[in-house]
């Protein structure tokens, strides 16, 4: 399959904003393409994320999002790999991989000493996907939650 991975900006914002939206839908999120819309363009407003996008069949079929962190231990900048998603239609053609590689990518061309992610105990195709991808699982620690 033919794809490539470009990194999203402004004229980017209504194709990264649907997939964002689907990809809420997929974690049973209301579906509300406006409140998307502009989550998103205050992420690039405001260089506050970097989002690549996939696209297959001339058509924007899948995101990766991530965040700016740093590690405490190794005292480096690293990435939080925040959101990922591909279309159902396009599943199994090896998209989410070339997403994850092309943020692996960042790393070396940021610096930074790594990727982090969390994903729900549930979702089964993320669970098999990422240690294929070379990432760790961390049994040793807990995530918490405040939501104001």
């Amino acid at each position: 399959m033919n794809y490539n991975i470009r990194k999203a900006d402004l004229k980017d914002l209504d194709t990264t904003a649907a997939l964002f939206n689907a990809y809420r839908i997929f974690y049973r999120q209301a579906d509300d393409y406006e409140k998307c819309k502009n989550f998103i363009q205050e992420r690039l407003n405001n260089e506050q994320s970097h989002i690549f996008v996939v696209y297959a069949d001339d058509k924007a079929v899948g995101f990766v999002q991530l965040y700016k962190l740093y590690h405490y231990i190794k005292l480096q900048k690293q990435w939080l790999l925040s959101d990922l998603f591909v279309h159902t239609d396009y599943r199994g053609k090896g998209l989410s991989v070339a997403l994850i590689d092309r943020a692996k990518q960042l790393c070396d061309e940021t610096g930074a000493c790594g990727l982090m992610l969390e994903t729900e105990k549930t979702n089964d195709i993320g669970n098999t996907l990422y240690p294929r991808c070379g990432f760790e699982y961390d049994s040793n620690h807990n995530y918490y939650y405040w939501w104001k």
